[in-house]
């Protein structure tokens, strides 16, 4: 006799929609998201579809209707509760977009609990389409099975960024200039965020106010000059081994 197959399939498609979901109450999607199921993933009643609502957790859902224009779904049973995520935000500066799109994904892939974009004086861009930064996390958090999505906030000059930085967070800066090992660094506990400058680093004025932060830590991230991106990638990792959730449970 064949064994009854897993539901819901480890291939169904997997969605962030607005809260609150709950069992038996269904939804309507519509849009873009509508299109993906109909016509990319060709769903048809009875299929499955995983909902996350970055409130309740992670739902399997059935299709009730696939129509053209909008998908209804029925959430049956609550997988898992949202996760819980190490309290690290990344403050990186702003990069050319397709590169500062891989510091949003890969950040929300890491996971981060917030996103601080800023804006420093060797910044090559200024500005932030804050609706689009919003879309490449809800799709890296759908890609990677993530319960919770980063908080992603409008980018603020580095001066705003220091003047309002709360006292109970430690401030790792990536300081080319030298600092103490990211990995030593880190292994202090608590609440942290992780500093990172433009391709063309920071200024000395800057440099010198990020130092006057009481909370201010300057960190290595070894021998070799990194890009924006690649900087923003290995502190978050390093971080997570040393002191977040990689660690596993204590």
């Amino acid at each position: 006799m064949p064994a009854t197959p897993a539901w819901p399939p480890r291939s169904a498609p997997r969605l962030f929609v607005p809260p609150p979901l709950a069992q038996g109450v269904a939804i309507a999607v519509e849009g873009n998201q509508a299109n993906y199921l109909a016509k990319v993933m060709r769903v048809a009643p009875g299929d499955a579809v995983i909902l996350c609502d970055d409130a309740t957790g992670e739902w399997a859902a059935k299709v009730i209707e696939a129509g053209k224009r909008a998908v209804v779904l029925e959430p049956v049973e609550l997988l898992r509760g949202r996760e819980a995520v190490p309290d690290l935000w990344l403050c990186p500066a702003l990069l050319k977009k397709d590169r500062f799109d891989m510091v949003l994904e890969k950040a929300t892939e890491l996971g981060v609990a917030a996103i601080r974009p800023l804006v420093t004086r060797r910044c090559v861009a200024d500005k932030l389409n804050l609706d689009r930064a919003r879309t490449v996390t809800i799709e890296a958090a759908e890609q990677c099975a993530r319960t919770a999505l980063p908080d992603v906030s409008e980018p603020v000059k580095l001066a705003g960024l220091l003047r309002d930085w709360p006292e109970d967070r430690a401030l790792f800066f990536a300081n080319e200039l030298g600092g103490a090992p990211a990995a030593e660094a880190f292994s202090q506990r608590g609440k942290a965020a992780i500093l990172i400058g433009p391709e063309g680093g920071f200024d000395d004025e800057e440099r010198a106010a990020i130092r006057a932060l009481p909370q201010a830590v300057p960190i290595s991230l070894g021998p070799r000059i990194l890009r924006g991106e690649t900087a923003a990638i290995a502190a978050l990792a390093v971080w997570m081994a040393s002191a977040g959730d990689w660690r596993g449970e204590e």
